[in-house]
């Protein structure tokens, strides 16, 4: 019997002020990149709140999320390097649109997060070279053209978040 596929669940942020775009950069096997706030879904919680979640661990800001911007699935091939063989990842993200709220107090940015950048879309264009993923420009072309789904779209069992 063959392994069953998992792709990896991940959730991400796109955070709009003033028609600039927050961002993050962190450092990767690959590099130092630039990412929406984004991370793994955890057991037990639900996609929206995996991504409040993340967008305050990447960027010490809570996030105040308005739509379900789409449900993205991206391959990632990463080359066999130094002790760590080859890898062939699926990630299946969730994506949000919403609004930064206050920063929360004793919030420290996680490990690998170097910075936080509002960039224009123009900047988050030209700066395709050093994203993450192909997601990163995916997520804010379709935010821009007016892409949302009620957040309701995604429903999360209570048999998840022991909510019963």
């Amino acid at each position: 019997m063959s392994e069953r596929w998992k792709p990896s669940v991940t959730v991400a942020a796109v955070i709009e002020r003033d028609g600039r775009f927050l961002l993050i950069e962190e450092h990767t096997p690959e590099g130092l990149r630039l990412n929406n706030p984004a991370g793994h879904l955890d057991p037990g919680e639900s996609p929206l709140a995996g991504c409040m979640r993340e967008v305050i661990e990447e960027t010490t800001h809570r996030f105040i999320p308005s739509a379900l911007l789409g449900i993205y699935l991206h391959r990632f091939q990463r080359p066999a390097r130094d002790d760590h063989p080859a890898e062939d990842i699926t990630y299946l993200r969730f994506a949000y649109s919403g609004t930064a709220g206050d920063v929360v107090p004793g919030a420290q940015l996680d490990t690998g997060i170097v910075r936080t950048l509002w960039l224009t879309p123009d900047e988050i264009r030209a700066s395709a070279a050093r994203h993450r993923s192909p997601l990163v420009l995916q997520c804010l072309e379709d935010h821009l053209r007016g892409q949302r789904y009620p957040l309701d779209t995604v429903y999360t069992d209570p048999s998840v978040t022991g909510d019963r």
